[in-house]
């Protein structure tokens, strides 16, 4: 990823019921939980990844249960600690994330809360007022996943939440394609974050050449490479 111009590692932690994912993600998850891959071994990818001499910004992204199972200052704690920069919290509302909020703080990670098109002026501004890092904002109504095109609402969707807050905007859900990544940047948003279509490469890919078509794939989303097909 990094390798192909990625900015941002988004490294997501499997969950039994990741309610907010499409097809792509849920397998992917169900195959690493089969696998034995855990919230400890997250951190420890982590850590090996940094050892690897991977420099840039890598959050972890995933759902509240096991974190609260790992306990949540020791997961802060172990976070900081593997390299990881921050959490996104995909069913984390910001009235039930004070105790994540704080550990977190306290670890010099920043959490990251999603809005979504459905979320009125008075949310937005709630996650605004407590964020920190960037917002994500979710770019349709539905569950992740890669589609053909973009939502004809995210424009207005972006302007009402850029009205609320000076942070970078980073738009997920539905993003596959370079087409798209301009359009999100175009609208004003300072990233877009792509995690089914990239799936969707490595289980086409055979196993000895999945390294390579994802670094293909990731250099032509960010205008490094010029599509083939």
């Amino acid at each position: 990823l990094a390798g192909g111009g990625a900015d941002m590692v988004e490294l997501g932690v499997p969950f039994s019921d990741p309610l907010a994912d499409g097809t792509t993600i849920q397998r992917a998850s169900h195959h690493a939980l089969q696998q034995g891959v855990t919230l400890a071994v997250c951190l420890d990818v982590v850590k090996q990844l940094r050892a690897r001499g991977l420099a840039i910004p890598l959050l972890l992204m995933g759902y509240y249960n096991p974190i609260l199972a790992y306990g949540i200052d020791e997961f802060a704690r172990d976070v900081a600690g593997a390299g990881a920069d921050g959490l996104i919290g995909v069913d984390l509302p910001p009235e039930e994330a004070v105790g994540v909020r704080t550990a977190c703080a306290g670890r010099g990670l920043d959490l990251i809360y999603l809005v979504a098109p459905t979320s009125s002026d008075e949310r937005i501004a709630l996650v605004a007022g407590q964020a920190s890092g960037f917002i994500y904002c979710v770019s349709l109504t539905g569950v992740t996943g890669a589609r053909g095109e973009l939502s004809s609402g995210l424009p207005q969707f972006l302007a009402r939440v850029r009205r609320h807050t000076a942070l970078p905007l980073a738009v997920g859900f539905g993003i596959s394609k370079r087409e798209h990544v301009k359009a999100v940047a175009g609208l004003g948003a300072e990233a877009a974050v792509i995690g089914s279509a990239i799936i969707n490469v490595i289980d086409r890919a055979p196993a000895e050449e999945r390294e390579e078509r994802v670094r293909e794939y990731v250099e032509v989303v960010t205008g490094r490479r010029e599509a083939t097909i």
